[in-house]
């Protein structure tokens, strides 16, 4: 997975989901305060699996999506 998508997967669980915004602008602040928090507290996203075993969990999903079922 992109990490692109893990980001915008945290500031939506962790930011804005189940929130009410009454503008964009409101929106908009507050994912800039989670980003400015996020910034304070810094850490590196880290992988819990090998490299060989995402390639593998991959190559699974390939697979399974490649077959055409009839």
């Amino acid at each position: 997975m992109n990490l692109v998508e893990v980001w915008f997967g945290i500031i939506e669980r962790q930011a804005i989901r189940r929130g009410t915004f009454v503008s964009v602008r409101e929106l908009i602040g507050k994912i800039r305060e989670f980003i400015n928090s996020w910034n304070n507290r810094k850490h590196p996203f880290i992988w819990t699996k090998t490299p060989d075993e995402i390639l593998a969990k991959i190559n699974r999903k390939r697979k399974l999506t490649s077959t055409p079922r009839h």
